[in-house]
């Protein structure tokens, strides 16, 4: 497994998020990205996840709600990346990914447009 550090992780997601086009970012509400070195047990391969609910699903009653979550896991991603370079693209594409489902963009579709 590389060996890159949690602060330069946290790092690359910043940087990942701030390749979201500025047009999209500013359309981006109520929800925070944090990374974790581990996902659950149960699902110990996964690189992120979303938690929440998509824009395109947001009524009038959604209010005074806690912000919707995307957690990068920083462990599984180091463990399939063989270079910095790997990890650097895994972290974007796992970025993009996890705020198209905040944007109700889902897997099939995320699929087709390259980002497994």
């Amino acid at each position: 497994m590389l060996d890159i550090s949690r602060e330069r992780f946290e790092e690359l997601v910043s940087e990942a998020l701030d390749q979201i086009p500025p047009e999209l970012a500013e359309l981006m509400d109520n929800v925070v990205v944090l990374v974790e070195d581990d996902p659950p047990p149960d699902d110990p391969d996964l690189l992120g996840v979303y938690d929440g609910t998509p824009l395109t699903e947001r009524g009038y009653s959604y209010a005074g709600v806690l912000p919707d979550r995307i957690t990068i896991f920083m462990n599984p991603t180091l463990r399939i990346c063989e270079t910095y370079e790997d990890v650097v693209e895994e972290v974007r594409v796992t970025v993009v990914h996890e705020v198209a489902h905040h944007f109700g963009i889902d897997d099939e579709r995320l699929h087709e447009l390259g980002y497994g």
